[in-house]
């Protein structure tokens, strides 16, 4: 196979069969960018769970301390005064049966949904639309929820649903490339700790298999757990 100018660089500097120390990884994430964007800092996590097993199915939010650096679209679907709420707490759209209908009609320009209890029974029937997209609201995650002022400032702020795939990976982002180091680490590791934290009874083996940092054009590096800690 005819190798890139990229791919001979990362070949030089890279070897795919080592695992790194955080510090390092995190070091050649950055060397490694060859995006003429400011790429995302991406995780993925190989976890040793089930996920057919409701109780090995994890799905758990964490804020991350210096943010994921993406601007997030927030709907929150409310009535009467948790509308103004939502506005004052800075979502993108609110409303209620008017976007209903315009989800219904294929629009999804959104990065989230936000929604109170009392709007479940109407979205449940928009699950075919939403879920797919990972839109669909769940108070696992913290979008049904009464107190939208906290839902909203999270979500814009740097707030991560880390949730197990059904082929046993969690991916998720922890910044951007333009980030300095010490930020994407502390990143890591409060993703790494809120994992670890909720690891199931159930759960056999090794819970964390593999855990791998790549920005969005850039090699999959691994990364030595024992650093994480």
């Amino acid at each position: 196979m005819k190798l890139t100018k990229n791919n001979k660089s990362i070949a030089k500097i890279l070897d795919r069969k080592i695992e790194y120390s955080l510090e390092d990884a995190v070091s050649l994430v950055k060397e490694l960018k060859y995006g003429q964007f400011d790429e995302s800092v991406d995780i993925a996590i190989n976890m040793g769970v089930d996920p057919r097993h409701a109780d090995q199915n994890i799905r758990v939010t964490t804020s991350l301390p210096s943010g994921t650096g993406r601007e997030v679209t927030v709907l929150v679907l409310a009535r009467g005064p948790k509308e103004k709420e939502a506005k004052e707490a800075g979502a993108d759209f609110v409303g209620n049966d008017d976007y209903i209908e315009k989800i219904k009609n294929g629009w999804t320009e959104i990065d989230k949904v936000v929604a109170t209890p009392d709007m479940m029974p109407a979205l449940g029937k928009l699950g075919k639309i939403l879920g797919p997209k990972g839109l669909m609201p769940n108070p696992k995650s913290g979008t049904v929820t009464m107190d939208i002022t906290k839902a909203v400032g999270e979500l814009k702020t740097g707030r991560v649903e880390l949730r197990v795939e059904k082929n046993g990976i969690i991916h998720t982002s922890c910044g951007k490339t333009s980030f300095n180091e010490k930020d994407l680490i502390e990143n890591i590791r409060i993703i790494y700790d809120t994992i670890m934290k909720v690891r199931p009874a159930s759960a056999k083996g090794q819970y964390l298999k593999k855990f791998t940092l790549s920005s969005t054009m850039g090699p999959g590096i691994k990364v030595d757990q024992k650093s994480i800690k």
